[in-house]
């Protein structure tokens, strides 16, 4: 009986997915597959239980990376994001120690820090290397 509880529990998980598209719960469907078959095959049901939990980990370890690798590769930088690795323009000389520093870029001006600790002088040309909360990281091109 515990068969047919088990392949109910892969059923249920799958809709779970289907519903979410998030990459959730696509693993304890496969670990309850697993822990069903085993019921086939005769286990007790602790054996079950821990068929269900070590398959279920196993493949998310393994399965995941790869699965966002491939699955999720689309997805588009926005916002502040999609600023990463464009060029901007220094409009107020950037001091880091002075914590003074101004960069246009896009039509907008961002408070900016060197990534080297370097003075940049106004009017140089930047790469926005990271950002961190509302400050620019760049560096001379």
């Amino acid at each position: 009986m515990y068969t047919v509880y088990w392949l109910i529990a892969v059923a249920v998980f799958l809709l779970l997915e289907i519903l979410t598209l998030g990459l959730t719960s696509i693993w304890f469907a496969v670990g309850s597959l697993a822990a069903a078959i085993g019921a086939g095959l005769g286990l007790p049901f602790f054996g079950q239980l821990i068929l269900a939990v070590a398959v279920s980990c196993v493949v998310f370890v393994f399965a995941r990376p790869w699965a966002q690798k491939y699955l999720n590769n689309k997805t588009e930088k926005t916002n502040a994001e999609s600023l990463i690795g464009k060029t901007g323009i220094v409009k107020k000389r950037i001091v880091n120690i002075k914590g003074q520093g101004m960069v246009y870029i896009q039509g907008m001006e961002w408070t900016a820090r060197s990534a080297d600790d370097d003075e940049i002088p106004e009017e140089t040309e930047v790469i926005v290397e990271e950002i961190q909360g509302v400050k620019l990281i760049v560096s001379k091109k």
